[in-house]
């Protein structure tokens, strides 16, 4: 069933909350505007919030008119440092930030969805709409769950929504386990002895040690890891030396490494410390490895995953829900959601082509408002088949 259909009046309040907040991007928990607007939407319709959680987060809630279990349903509110070059009369009017993940959207999505089950609350049980800070890095949804997002809120699952450039609009694809990466940012520094490049024997070269370790990381994932599990280390950033003619004393290294298993993790961070360490003393350097902890993998429920395929096949059609695609390597703090309740998190698509299809974290990104009605219908959907 599509709830909310393509032109409705609807559809042109989403499109218009869309575009407003398009407009107005902010970064991680400086998301004070939009708090507000998305808070002023929500009030407008008469939906009961609490505001606060993570700073900016707005949890909205509809009771259906019968007893029964709540639900959590999930939107990220944040922009990107991102200087937007589309030419849109909707454009950013915040310099160097844009909601180039789509954010906007998926706001949008869930508001259109309150604001159809405020209407249509034939259900039985309670409906959680969280808007959620500081998805792009800071962890927002962790901070909301310690600041007692599920203890004010509780819910027996919780469900998630991206959406996904090049894969065509009117389709949603739906993973029955991980869906996106777990992730941690590697920091690495390599002190050596520095002088004269012209007399390299009088120094200890972390240049070259750097080199033999960023060679060594790649080990890892083919040597270590089962191949029919993935894995990606990259080493992104290399920083050494002030002078074309000298060797300096330490080299600085940063990087990414990504994983589906929480099993792998431990093994992939004792294997970099190991070669770290030994190559460097194996130069007569010292090595030092630490970590930034990220994101944990995204893993879906396969129940919970059945019933999001269920719903979205109500809403386009069996066919268009893709079952098998592949995982994506990119993280989602929605993990940390998903460590304390079951639940799904599913892909819409954007579309395909120059704009549908323009990858995430372009600075030509755009959210496809045509897809809007398909998206919050998928909420509705799935609220009236759980809370049946």
């Amino acid at each position: 069933m599509i709830a909310i259909a393509p032109g409705s009046a609807l559809h042109q309040d989403m499109i218009t909350w869309r575009h407003w907040l398009h407009q107005h991007p902010e970064l991680c928990f400086e998301e004070f505007k939009t708090s507000d607007y998305i808070a002023s939407v929500l009030e407008s319709l008469e939906i009961p919030i609490h505001r606060g959680l993570g700073g900016t987060g707005i949890v909205a809630t509809i009771t259906g008119q019968g007893s029964g279990p709540s639900i959590g349903l999930r939107a990220d509110i944040d922009a990107l440092p991102v200087t937007e070059l589309n030419d849109i009369p909707y454009k950013s009017q915040h310099p160097g930030k844009m909601h180039a993940c789509g954010h906007d959207g998926h706001s949008t999505m869930l508001l259109g969805a309150a604001a159809y089950l405020k209407q249509n609350n034939q259900f039985n049980g309670t409906v959680h709409c969280i808007f959620q800070p500081a998805e792009e890095g800071d962890a927002g949804a962790r901070q909301m769950i310690d600041e007692g997002l599920f203890d004010l809120f509780p819910c027996q699952e919780i469900y998630g929504m991206h959406n996904w450039p090049g894969l065509e609009a009117g389709q949603f694809a739906v993973h029955d386990s991980a869906v996106m990466a777990g992730v941690e940012t590697l920091n690495i520094s390599i002190h050596g002895k520095g002088g004269h490049a012209a007399m390299p024997h009088k120094t200890i070269d972390p240049v070259v040690i750097s080199a033999q370790i960023i060679t060594a990381l790649q080990s890892i994932v083919s040597r270590n890891i089962a191949p029919v599990d993935s894995a990606v280390i990259s080493i992104t950033q290399v920083n050494a030396g002030h002078a074309h003619n000298v060797i300096p004393d330490t080299v600085n290294m940063a990087g990414t490494m990504r994983y589906f298993d929480p099993l792998t993790r431990p093994l992939i961070l004792d294997r970099i410390k190991a070669l770290v360490e030994g190559i460097s003393a194996s130069y007569g350097a010292t090595g030092e490895f630490t970590v930034i902890p990220g994101y944990p993998p995204v893993i879906n429920s396969p129940e919970h995953a059945a019933y999001s395929a269920h719903a979205t096949s109500s809403v386009v059609g069996e066919d268009k829900v893709q079952r098998t695609m592949p995982p994506s390597m990119a993280a989602e703090d929605f993990a940390f959601m998903l460590q304390e309740l079951p639940g799904a998190y599913i892909w819409i698509g954007n579309g395909e082509g120059e704009q549908g299809g323009c990858m995430l974290h372009n600075a030509h990104y755009d959210f496809n408002d045509d897809v809007a009605p398909l998206g919050a219908s998928y909420w509705v959907n799935l609220v009236q088949q759980r809370l049946a």
